[in-house]
């Protein structure tokens, strides 16, 4: 049985209202240890770095009759699997409109008073609702954040008495937005599940079906910080989950993606999702695709807001390395395990990098 601490350690600070009262330096809960703080050079990219950034893929041929398109795709998929673990995608089928109005709802609604906001306050108990820390552990040193959490799927979690109600539209327009969003997510299930040589609904049946899969909506909100060399936006971690479809702001870039030894700041594309990989799928395929390490930096003159879209297993079901990928040369990596005992590593602790999912590859060595 799976249990969650039912208050935060202490009281809850909202780190928008931090940034709005003009102060000059950030109290010391949210100072970085220095090995963590980004460098001048991650805050204000070089020129040598101007062309690098994650692999930007157009998954207009993905369902075509020509094979040599169709298959370009595929190998341009597999190929960011394998290198970056991250990845852009164009093309993907989602009204362009509708991703612009669901950045601007909750743009709306981090921007309503906070009495208001105080009414979705939520709990370490599922997250749900108006949050601005992650992990329990009293002490820790907190992120530049504030959040907004909420279930999708299965539609046995979905409460829309949960969403904000202001703005009026925020409900009808995140369900349309979520809606599409995880349809998209099943269609790349199925292009990571071919290129890994098993049947095209394996990760799919894996994750417990359309109709069982979990999903989950975060919405970030990163105030403009007075010293964003001492602080992150989010720390560096590996999403915990299956799989991760990001939608970044278009104007204000903080998404860093640890590339070797290096940090590649995102430069997101018009109209684009960021996918990443989350440990549950660097488990199912035996390390063949891996989670990415990613942290988030703040900007010191404007706000950032993005949706992330968590796609994950049924939370009761054993996730562990197909057995099709297992082998006499490769055995399994890492011990079965459901998503809701894998999870509650983060939410006792928060963001530890890849520390958990490491920790299970050792146990099978």
């Amino acid at each position: 049985m799976i249990t969650y601490s039912q208050t935060w350690p202490e009281p809850i600070v909202r780190v928008q209202s931090l940034a709005e009262s003009g102060l000059n330096s950030i109290p010391s809960c949210y100072i970085k240890p220095s090995s963590q703080r980004p460098s001048k050079t991650n805050l204000t990219p070089q020129n040598d770095d101007i062309n690098i950034n994650i692999p930007l893929i157009d998954l207009e041929h993905v369902s075509s009759e020509d094979q040599i398109l169709r298959e370009t795709v595929l190998k341009n998929v597999l190929k960011a699997c394998r290198e970056w673990g991250f990845f852009q995608v164009v093309n993907h089928g989602i009204d362009h409109e509708l991703m612009k109005s669901a950045k601007e709802v909750w743009r709306e609604f981090f921007n309503l008073p906070l009495e208001v906001k105080e009414e979705f306050a939520n709990s370490p108990t599922t997250y749900e609702g108006y949050g601005s820390r992650l992990g329990v552990k009293k002490g820790a040193i907190l992120d530049w954040s504030d959040y907004f959490f909420l279930h999708y799927m299965p539609p046995s979690l979905r409460n829309q008495a949960k969403w904000p109600a202001l703005p009026s539209s925020l409900r009808i327009v995140i369900d349309e937005y979520s809606e599409e969003v995880v349809k998209l997510g099943g269609r790349i299930l199925e292009i990571m599940s071919i290129n890994l040589g098993l049947e095209e609904d394996f990760l799919m049946n894996a994750f417990g079906g359309e109709n069982e899969l979990g999903a989950c909506l975060r919405v970030n909100f990163y105030p403009k910080c007075p010293q964003p060399d001492l602080t992150l936006g989010l720390s560096s971690h590996s999403d915990p989950g299956g799989m991760t479809i990001l939608l970044p702001d278009d104007f204000v870039s903080g998404l860093q993606v640890r590339k070797g030894n290096d940090w590649i700041t995102v430069k997101p594309v018009p109209n684009a999702f960021i996918i990443n990989i989350g440990d549950q799928i660097q488990v199912m395929s035996n390390a063949i695709y891996k989670s990415v390490e990613h942290r988030v930096i703040v900007n010191p003159i404007q706000d950032r807001v993005s949706l992330a879209m968590f796609y994950n297993p049924k939370s009761d079901l054993l996730i562990q390395p197909a057995k099709e990928l297992v082998t006499e040369e490769k055995p399994a990596l890492y011990p079965p395990m459901t998503y809701d005992e894998y999870r509650l590593y983060i939410r006792m602790k928060g963001p530890c990098g890849k520390a958990q999912v490491e920790s299970l590859a050792s146990v099978c060595n």
